[in-house]
């Protein structure tokens, strides 16, 4: 849910550059969830939902209190 948001105020709302810019912040946003739910608490995996939520609910709710 957050990635389109972090997208429009890095590219703007052209269309043509916003859809691979979600792409791209979806993936690396996975990623860094991945990598992180991993190597937080070895030897423990935590699951990646969960670290990506650590991750996009602190600009979620800001997008929330902002509006």
């Amino acid at each position: 849910l957050v990635c389109p948001h972090l997208a429009r105020r890095i590219v703007g709302s052209n269309y043509k550059k916003l859809v691979p810019a979600c792409v791209l912040i979806g993936g690396v946003l996975l990623l860094v969830a991945d990598i992180g739910s991993r190597t937080l608490f070895l030897p423990y995996e935590m699951p990646i939902g969960i670290v990506a939520t650590v991750i996009g609910a602190p600009y979620f709710l800001y997008l929330l209190m902002k509006n």
